[in-house]
């Protein structure tokens, strides 16, 4: 079994800047993390080697060259192989272009029985690249996973968590799954892994090794584009309540009320 899990670095939170010219993250001399969420994904792909002798976990992700530290943690908690995709072609990607990059580099790996990823990733917050990655590869797949186990080479046994519960499903491989934390918790660096990922040779791939046009990737192949950003300004206006609960609530009411709240 072959399983890639996408990673993504993420700057950290203190460290949020934005180009005021195209609108994207700087992330050139940030310091960055591997997101949060994809730790998860990580342990998830890890899991299943261990239960399954014949497995092999592919660690790739997009971004500049400091991104290969990613690629270095992965390796150090027990991924087989990384593959970095990093080419200047690929700035200022939208969640569509990135998805279609990932999606060239997935074909080139192929076979790949399971697409592993976090539910989101930090910096956008908008949990499209999973789906949008299966949508391109046309295959089944799965959000908000809480659990998964095999029931037979074919099939997957997942339970998801919804706005109503949880529901299970029956998902046939090959599929994509993004999971929640509830996979189990992140395994530490190995000292034996560690040294071999200092070993490791990571390669990387372009728009040439992925056989893509750059007009297709990148801020050139994305369908959004951000127009604006900007801190939302801070009004002081503000008023004080006092007295009994009985008494504030009073208040407010007739303070919205004034305000001609649509309902009161």
């Amino acid at each position: 079994m072959h399983i890639v899990v996408c990673l993504k670095q993420v700057p950290e939170s203190q460290n949020v800047r934005i180009d005021p010219k195209t609108n994207t993250l700087i992330r050139q001399g940030v310091a960055s993390v591997l997101n949060p969420f994809d730790y998860f994904a990580l342990e998830a792909a890890l899991t299943i080697k261990d239960e399954r002798l014949d497995t092999k976990v592919t660690a790739i992700t997009m971004g500049p060259p400091q991104a290969k530290e990613v690629l270095m943690d992965a390796l150090s908690r027990g991924a087989d192989d990384a593959i970095l995709i990093s080419h200047r072609a690929f700035a200022g990607a939208d969640t569509w272009a990135t998805s279609f990059t990932l999606a060239a580099a997935i074909r080139r790996l192929e076979p790949v029985d399971l697409i592993v990823c976090g539910k989101q990733a930090i910096d956008g917050d908008t949990a499209q690249v999973g789906p949008e990655l299966a949508t391109i590869l046309n295959r089944p797949y799965a959000t908000y996973v809480k659990s998964f186990e095999f029931v037979d080479d074919s099939h997957l046994k997942i339970t998801r968590q919804t706005d109503e519960g949880v529901a299970v499903w029956r998902l046939p491989l090959p599929a994509l799954v993004t999971v929640l934390k509830d996979v189990g918790e992140p395994r530490p660096r190995s000292y034996r892994a560690t040294l071999r990922a200092r070993r490791y040779e990571i390669p990387v791939w372009g728009p040439e090794e992925l056989g893509v046009d750059e007009d297709s990737v990148g801020l050139k192949g994305s369908y959004t584009q951000v127009v604006r950003i900007f801190s939302p300004e801070r009004k002081k206006d503000r008023i004080m309540l006092r007295g009994s609960v009985e008494e504030m609530v009073d208040e407010l009411y007739y303070w919205l009320k004034e305000q001609r709240v649509p309902g009161l």
